[in-house]
């Protein structure tokens, strides 16, 4: 595919397509067999193909269909025990699950939504579960980190180069290993990153480290024999970046917080500058960007109305 000789096909959707029907031959019962394979086939498989049909899917995709397929067989099955069919279900029956592991178990609401509106199962109401932004570090262990990053050559220049973009920029690991050399522009002496809209500005001592790594650092992967790799951060397959839980265990074992970090760094973007424009330069949603200026303390929405042009 990488070399035009087959059609392109997304991967990770043909390795979704393949296993799930050696997966529903691991269900025991009939019905519920029949039922998560309808679930399957119009609801995951129907938003997959959408989503590919857009851009490359990641494996986070496939891995979230595949957690919801499992804990849909999960609670089939205990309900099962419970002697009820899916349709028999009750708001008791509903609370009781989630009240053993509400966090662990909200991934089935996918299937409560779908089971409720295709009257699988009554219309009955699932509690809503909010997950916070894990604690970010302080602002010292991100300027110490920045500082190491950014002067040490004992880490290997991947790493440095990903640990920048988290936190300086604070871009998930998800969205890292989708970007290409061609995501990297420069302008006589500016230098952007194509993170959002507007572009977003790559200071120095960083546009050097970053274009060093960029003609010098990569991985030569996969082969000298297939062509040149346009992503910032090749994988191991023709055509295929980096994995995203292998480039984050990496970080790990660098000392990079991923998720701590980059929380830290959304942070204090948000309180330096207006949420609506730091989300449109990173890639966030506004909201999302403005929720997390309110947690941080931001002030943005709390000027006095009026003209303030006098």
């Amino acid at each position: 595919m990488h070399t035009g000789v087959l059609p392109h096909r997304d991967r990770h959707l043909l390795l979704f397509e393949r296993r799930l029907p050696e997966w529903l031959d691991t269900i025991a019962d009939a019905e519920h067999r029949q039922l998560l394979n309808r679930f399957a086939t119009w609801h995951l498989l129907r938003k997959l193909r959408a989503t590919a049909a857009k851009r490359p899917l990641g494996p986070g995709a496939v891995k979230t269909a595949r957690t919801q397929l499992i804990q849909a067989a999960a609670f089939l099955v205990w309900l099962a025990e419970r002697d009820r069919a899916v349709g028999e279900c009750t708001q008791t029956d509903l609370d009781a699950w989630f009240a053993q592991d509400a966090t662990a178990r909200r991934v089935v609401q996918a299937f409560l939504r779908w089971s409720m509106d295709h009257q699988v199962m009554p219309r009955l109401k699932a509690p809503t579960i909010r997950t916070e932004n894990p604690a970010p570090i302080s602002q010292h262990h991100r300027i110490a980190l920045i500082r190491k990053i950014m002067t040490s050559d004992d880490l290997p220049l991947m790493e440095r180069i990903a640990a920048a973009l988290i936190l300086l920029y604070a871009q998930p690991v998800r969205r890292l290993v989708r970007l290409t050399v061609h995501d990297v522009q420069r302008d006589g002496d500016q230098v952007a990153l194509l993170l959002g809209d507007p572009p977003t500005p790559v200071p120095e001592p960083f546009a050097e480290l970053l274009f060093g790594y960029i003609r010098d650092g990569r991985p030569n992967r996969p082969g000298g024999t297939l062509p040149a790799s346009d992503w910032l951060f090749p994988g191991r397959r023709a055509g295929q970046p980096v994995d995203p839980a292998t480039l984050g265990k990496r970080l790990t074992a660098a000392g990079v917080p991923t998720l701590n970090g980059r929380t830290a760094t959304l942070r204090q973007l948000v309180l330096q500058a207006l949420p609506s424009v730091v989300a449109g330069m990173l890639g966030y949603h506004t909201v999302h960007a403005e929720a997390v200026a309110a947690q941080a303390g931001g002030t943005w929405k709390k000027y006095a109305p009026g003209d303030h042009t006098r």
